[in-house]
């Protein structure tokens, strides 16, 4: 099942990763679109649609149809996308472009060490987890003391904790969820390494991105 699921896997995760930059882009050469994008209201609506989607496909996948499980997967990227237009704003194309490529091969690294390890990575998987946490509550702290050397480390523990998740989603793709339908395990693999790999690169932008 392995072998037939993973490149499916892939191929889902590409197809969303294209969509989220494709929109982004064009949303960010669009002052009229951009603006709409980022109203307050409009902002919100995107925020709770995305986390809607990911409890629904997280609680569902075992009986969801596969077709609504591509096509949320397709919207979630969709969304994404238009959130992800700010970094086409504020960043510089190559420096964008540059950290796709680095952001690429990090997580090839870490997706062949999740596939090929015998380690079991569950225990290491509950510590990066609790440490993820831990991340997004002193991100919440620092967005009222706006401090940018916070911002930095917390950058740069966020980029080594998704490394690390991202081997283990690749470990937990093959070795569970046996009960899962193969086109909506395909579907939620490619959804939980699409998380792992924008993470990756938003941490990368956060460190390294030349801004405009």
């Amino acid at each position: 099942m392995d072998n037939k699921v993973m490149p499916k896997v892939f191929m889902w995760m590409c197809i969303g990763l294209f969509i989220t930059f494709l929109t982004g882009y064009v949303i960010s050469s669009n002052e009229r679109m951009l603006l709409s994008v980022f109203s307050r209201g409009s902002y919100m609506v995107f925020i709770i649609v995305e986390f809607a989607i990911v409890i629904l496909l997280s609680a569902r996948i075992r009986k969801m149809n596969p077709t609504t499980c591509k096509v949320l997967f397709l919207l979630y990227s969709f969304i994404t996308g238009l959130t992800f237009s700010s970094i086409f704003v504020l960043y510089k194309i190559t420096s964008i472009i540059s950290l796709f490529l680095i952001a690429s091969i990090i997580f090839g690294i870490f997706a062949i060490l999740g596939s090929v390890t015998k380690i079991d990575l569950t225990k290491i998987g509950t510590f990066l987890f609790m440490a993820l946490i831990s991340v997004v509550i002193f991100s919440i702290f620092n967005i009222f003391i706006a401090s940018e050397k916070i911002d930095f480390v917390l950058a740069v523990v966020s980029l080594f904790i998704f490394m690390g998740i991202t081997a283990y989603d690749i470990q937990k793709i093959k070795r569970n969820f046996r009960d899962i339908p193969e086109d909506n395990l395909a579907i939620y693999g490619a959804f939980e390494l699409y998380l792992d790999y924008i993470n990756i690169f938003i941490d990368l932008l956060r460190i390294f991105g030349k801004e405009k």
